[in-house]
């Protein structure tokens, strides 16, 4: 069985080396994964006023969420914490209360940076945010990305042996991850949790 994982990009850049990253995940992930992006860029700033009556963009981001089989947040860190833009859509994805499009997702989280500790606190941020919005998180492995240009291609090939058989490793973990949540989750129960997360 195929499985549809909608993936979000954190960076708005076009050269985001986290888009190059998730290129190469494409690349590496097994065949039972089709991923697709789900883009960020044309949400406005949240605004709970505007929660009943979204712009078309918001309600196109909000059912590929909930079209998703699963969700990977391939992200950078900004200022040790959740790029802007990414947790905006998250924010938009949860609300209104009771239309948490995030509910029950299998969901993972990897990120690039070209310094040492990789994306490590962004990574910390966001599993404080998905467990919250009840979106099950793939826990080990753990990948911090230290971003080499000369390793990745612009088709998404991995010229580093190692970073290759790491990055698939990490793929088909969390296709596994995905087929034990959704072996669990019961049909029909998605997006029904209610977390309230603005007042």
């Amino acid at each position: 069985m195929t499985h549809r994982i909608g993936y979000l990009v954190g960076s708005l850049s076009q050269d985001s080396i986290n888009r190059v990253l998730a290129k190469a995940l494409i690349r590496v992930a097994p065949d039972s994964l089709e991923l697709t992006e789900i883009p960020i860029r044309d949400l406005p700033l949240y605004n709970r006023d505007d929660e009943m009556d979204p712009v078309p963009a918001v309600t196109e981001f909000k059912a590929a969420v909930e079209g998703s089989d699963g969700l990977l947040f391939v992200s950078p860190e900004y200022n040790r914490s959740i790029p802007a833009p990414l947790k905006n859509a998250i924010d938009w994805g949860s609300r209104p209360w009771g239309q948490n499009s995030f509910a029950r997702k299998p969901t993972g989280i990897i990120g690039a940076s070209v310094g040492a500790i990789g994306t490590a606190v962004m990574q910390s941020s966001m599993r404080s945010v998905l467990s919250f919005l009840d979106a099950p998180q793939l826990n080990a492995p753990e990948a911090y990305i230290t971003f080499k240009p000369e390793v990745y291609g612009d088709d998404g090939e991995v010229a580093d042996e190692g970073t290759e058989k790491f990055l698939r490793h990490y793929m088909d973990e969390y296709a596994a991850f995905v087929e034990r949540v959704l072996s669990v989750t019961l049909p029909g129960h998605m997006g029904d949790s209610d977390p309230d997360t603005m007042h």
